[in-house]
């Protein structure tokens, strides 16, 4: 070291050493459950799992509701159908779920699509037999006042059959719902996506913030979307509140 060096550092009494302070203790703790931590670190690291769960649970209801309303009403019409199809939904429904997207990843690849098609399989069995369900539970005289009122089977279908299933099919959607929420969190066994990426993130590396936080994000997300649901079936049955006050 040079003699120009050295005296500023002997008038200092020696090097200075910066003080970065002994951190938070929770985090370096690894405390249960690290609140400000998780509001810092939300936007960064949490908000973009929260987009990727909602879309691949949007996505896997939209296409399972699609099929299985339309395989109820062929089942409604042709009572034939609704054996086979209920076998194969059955089938669908009873494989367990970390095993079902295993099966997936050599026949699809690693990805959205085989993600999608096992989440779309667990909806079927569900909203299948709640719309099936709602559709035959509609009175006969019903549908035979409309029948003498002169509505064609599509109208009464349209008119009356629907709008009566309506509590049925929402039953239905409900836990479909929420059941697709919770198995979307196990889609990050095959890649990490949703909020399953930082729960199993944080089962290998011990991060109880990390889990907690995730673990409740996912819980709020079923719960916030049970209760849009229910909002829902409000608005489009209002004669279904009538009917309960009235009772």
């Amino acid at each position: 070291m040079s003699a120009l060096a050295a005296a500023p550092l002997a008038q200092s009494g020696g090097p200075v050493i910066p003080n970065f302070g002994r951190g938070d203790d929770c985090i370096r703790n690894n405390g249960k459950f690290c609140l400000h931590w998780f509001l810092d670190n939300f936007q960064q690291r949490y908000l973009p799992r929260v987009g990727e769960h909602l879309k691949m649970t949007a996505i896997a209801i939209v296409i399972g509701f699609v099929i299985a309303f339309g395989a109820a009403l062929i089942a409604h019409r042709h009572r034939r159908f609704e054996l086979p199809f209920a076998n194969v939904a059955s089938l669908f429904y009873t494989i367990p779920s970390i095993a079902f997207f295993q099966i997936m990843v050599p026949i699809t690849g690693i990805g959205w699509t085989s993600i999608e098609i096992a989440l779309v399989s667990y909806t079927l069995l569900i909203l299948f037999r709640n719309i099936l369900t709602g559709l035959r539970e509609v009175p006969g005289e019903v549908k035979e006042a409309a029948e003498g009122m002169g509505l064609t089977r599509r109208q009464i279908l349209l008119r009356v059959e629907l709008p009566l299933a309506v509590p049925a099919i929402i039953a239905g959607l409900r836990v479909a719902t929420v059941t697709t929420i919770s198995l979307a969190t196990i889609a990050a066994f095959i890649t990490p996506l949703g909020l399953g990426a930082p729960i199993f993130n944080a089962i290998q590396s011990g991060a109880n913030t990390e889990f907690v936080g995730a673990s409740l994000l996912a819980i709020a997300l079923a719960l916030l979307a049970d209760v849009l649901i229910v909002l829902t079936q409000r608005v489009v049955s209002p004669w279904t509140r009538a009917r309960r006050q009235s009772a």
